[in-house]
């Protein structure tokens, strides 16, 4: 979406040409995606908590250790990577591209199955 409008832009800003770099654009992606997992992380990590409760189940079989520190935790964390990348992607991706799309796409429908996964350990 930012590559339409920096094409526009370009005749009266000449650094907006960086933009027609993919390097550019990928590491604008990548600095965008951090910054949405670690703005809204710790938002999305204190709801999850509320809405779950006790978070996961966690087996008895396993390490003491492992029973311990796994306590509390919530599932469905993959949903601060899933806005990450979408938005990143989004703003920087060039939506022109069909190949784009498809890895959107397939990435989406990954997060949805664990998202699925997510949910049938958590309403056991």
């Amino acid at each position: 979406m930012l590559v339409w409008l920096a094409a526009e832009f370009t005749d009266t800003f000449s650094v907006l040409n960086l933009f027609r770099y993919i390097t550019a654009r990928t590491g604008a992606a990548t600095i965008t995606a951090m910054l949405v997992v670690f703005l809204c992380g710790p938002w999305i990590i204190s709801h999850l908590k509320v809405r779950q409760g006790r978070g996961q189940p966690i087996r008895e079989d396993g390490p003491e250790r492992h029973i311990i520190e796994k306590q509390g935790t919530p599932t469905m964390g993959g949903l601060m990577i899933l806005l990450g990348i979408c938005g990143a992607v989004l703003l920087w991706g060039d939506l022109s591209n069909g190949y784009v799309w498809l890895v959107l796409f397939v990435t989406l429908a990954y997060g949805l199955v664990g998202f699925y996964d997510d949910f049938l350990k958590v309403s056991k």
